[in-house]
Order: structure tokens, then sequence, then C-alpha cells
């Protein structure tokens, strides 16, 4: 069939199986590029098929030649309708992974759930034995609770009053005013429960529980904190209290892993454009004003240079891991110097639906998220048939 994007809102529909073959190829010709990392070499990444968690799985295998178990929950293709675009990035990954003679398995169902957590213990049990590195990068709206059953839906709002402020549609270029209602404590609660550090706990305590982490483990997972301009609305608001959860669990998981020497980290990552951001109000209208700040200063990462830094500069050095006075990695000290973030204010006081061509990169932000779903990569004809039925190699 002849794919094309296909729009819904911040949605695209459709997703491109040689434009997201070529993302991870891409990907992992960047990791090859910057040499060798004296990283993991057995790596656990759950949410491993997009954004900072795929990043994850290629640093690891390209850069320090780990095997790697990959979790997420995506969407098969079928005749005539294409796959979500993380199933296709890790039908790529496990295939350029085998050609390079490493070990690549995946496992496709809902992390949050007792059931895929069993299926992926087994599958270390039998296969690696022990793990050294445990990426837990999920981003779910929905979380079925394993051991109450009940459907918890997180929502994006602010706690204590109604928050108002410019925000960009991507797609037309208008620059309006936002206005979003506060959260009540059961908007928050379910906010928590869903993206909070609830379910990273639970999948470190399986796996130690089973010994199925070696002397010394890593486990990190991404947070992020960003400028005052959206923390009315993220960091501030119900996002915010999940990620607070989240930072706090990390303390008490590495409580919990002293026995073994193990430690957890939250690395606190830079703003990017992802499904999930690009349906926050302001930050697609913030992200299209930084990108062209960061790329003027030649200071400008997308997942991949991000998590290769984190990995080459922080996490394997061979000294202590640095960490701000509230134990969290900083990943996001380039996009938070205070240069770049003055910049940003000043251009937020001049954005408007004409002048923001100009002063913003509204044109990288739409490419940025057009690669999500493997369109408008160099290299691809897109206007040839292609088949939409790629299955993952180890998922049958």
């Amino acid at each position: 069939m002849i794919i094309e994007p296909r729009m819904r809102g911040f949605i695209c529909l459709t997703s491109h199986p040689k434009g997201c073959e070529q993302n991870v190829k891409n990907q992992i010709e960047y990791i090859k590029s910057k040499g060798p990392i004296a990283g993991a070499k057995k790596v656990l990444v759950i949410g491993a098929s997009t954004g900072f968690g795929l990043a994850s799985r290629i640093t690891s295998a390209f850069g320090s030649d780990a095997a790697t178990i990959g979790v997420f929950f995506e969407k098969p293709p079928l005749e005539g309708k294409t796959a979500s675009p993380g199933w296709y990035n890790s039908a790529a990954f496990e295939s350029e992974a085998h050609k390079a003679g490493l070990y690549a398995k995946s496992i496709n169902g809902d992390a949050f759930s007792n059931e895929i957590k069993r299926q992926t213990l087994d599958l270390i049990k039998a296969d690696l034995g022990q793990v050294d590195l445990v990426i837990y990068s999920l981003a779910s709206p929905v979380r079925v609770h394993p051991t109450t059953g009940v459907t918890h839906r997180s929502v994006l709002k602010p706690i204590g009053q109604t928050f108002t402020n410019k925000t960009v549609d991507f797609h037309t270029g208008n620059v309006t005013e936002v206005s979003i209602a506060p959260a009540n404590e059961e908007d928050i609660e379910n906010t928590v429960t869903v993206m909070g550090g609830e379910d990273w706990a639970m999948w470190m305590d399986a796996l130690k529980d089973e010994n199925l982490l070696a002397e010394g483990a890593t486990t990190v997972a991404y947070s992020y904190i960003g400028p005052s301009l959206t923390e009315a609305v993220y960091r501030k608001g119900t996002i915010g209290r999940a990620k607070d959860h989240l930072e706090a669990t990390a303390f008490s998981i590495t409580d919990s892993l002293k026995t073994i020497g193990g430690k957890a980290y939250v690395s606190v990552n830079k703003a990017l454009v992802t499904q999930a951001s690009s349906a926050i109000p302001v930050i697609p209208l913030y992200i299209s004003l930084l990108y062209k700040i960061m790329k003027e200063e030649g200071i400008h990462e997308g997942c991949i240079e991000q998590i290769q830094r984190l990995f080459q500069d922080r996490l394997y050095t061979g000294e202590a891991v640095p960490t701000d006075d509230k134990g969290r990695i900083r990943i996001d000290d380039w996009e938070m110097r205070d240069d770049v973030q003055e910049k940003v204010a000043k251009l937020w006081l001049e954005a408007t639906t004409e002048t923001l061509p100009e002063i913003g990169d509204l044109a990288g932000y739409k490419n940025d998220f057009l690669n999500l779903f493997g369109f408008e990569f160099a290299g691809v004809d897109y206007k040839a048939d292609t088949n939409e039925v790629i299955n993952i190699e180890s998922i049958k």
C-alpha cells in the first residue's frame, strides 16, 4: 500500500515501516559514530519502542554491545492497516541487532500487568540469568491496577487555579490563548497512580525477589522539570505530582537494592517532541521557541543524542554519578541554561501567529512530529508501494 500521514488532532493514525526503519538506522549510526560506552551488558528496557526508551535500547546495544529485552505495548499491523510506529521501530531494532550478532528479544503487552511482568521475568531467567541495567520509560495515559483491577486515567491539569497562557496548533501555526480548569483530588490521585513510581517499584521488587538483578545493578527512570513558563500546567500540575512521586520512589528503590549494591536514579531530560508532549497545551509553542535557540547555539539534541550523553557522560564514566541536590541526574542542563531560558522568555512575549514563523522553529517541530511516525525521512521513497505487514522476529 501507499502509506501517507493521516492526522486526527495530535495523533497520526498511520505509520510508515520503511520510515521507522530509517529512524532506527539513523540512531544506530549516531551511536556507532560516538564510540564505545563502558556500559551494562544485559539490559531490560520497559517502554522500549519509542522516544527515550527506544534510544536507551539502541544506546545499550550499539554503544555497549548489550543484550537487550524490550517491553512495550504496540499495535501490530493488519493487512491494509499499519501498525503503531513503536511496532515498526522494534522490528527494525531487532533486525539490526541480530545482524550485528546481538541478543535482542521483545515482549508486547501491558507492562503494568502481572502477566507481562511474569513473562519478562521468565525470559530473563531463561536467556540472560540476570540484568545489570533496567530502564523504566513508560508513557501511558491509562493504567489498570494489577492488584485492584481499577482503571486509572491520568489528566493534564493545573492544581489550585485555572491556568491561562499561549499555545500553538502546530498543524496550522495559529497561536491562541488556552485556559485549563484546575484538577480535583481524584484527578491528582489518578495521575500519580498512572505516572508515578509505584509500577517502577513493583518491577524492581519482582526482579529482586527472583534474584534477576546482578550485583551493582542500576535502574533509571525518566522525568522532566522544564521552565517557569510551563510549570503551572506541568511541574506544578497533576503531572508534576506524578513526577515528584517517581523521583521519591528512586530513593526507596535504592534502599531496597542496598543488599546487592544497586542504585536507582531519575534522569531529568530535555523537552522533546513526543506524542504525549504534543497534546500538552503551551508545550509545542515552548518547544518551537526553544529549538530555534538551541539550534542556533549548536546545543540542540534529540532523544538519541540525549541518551548517548546520559550514558557516556553521566552513568558510565567510571566515577560517581553526578546528581543535583535532590539526587537527580540533570541531562536537561543545556535546555535550562540561563542564557537559553532568558531568550525563550523574551521570544514568548513576542510570539503570535504572525511572528512565530520567524522567531520559532515550527517547521522543525512539525518535522520531528512526523518523524515519530516514520514520515519525512531522507532516503525513503514515500510514493512506493510498501508492505505494511512487518513482523518482529522474537514475537511469534
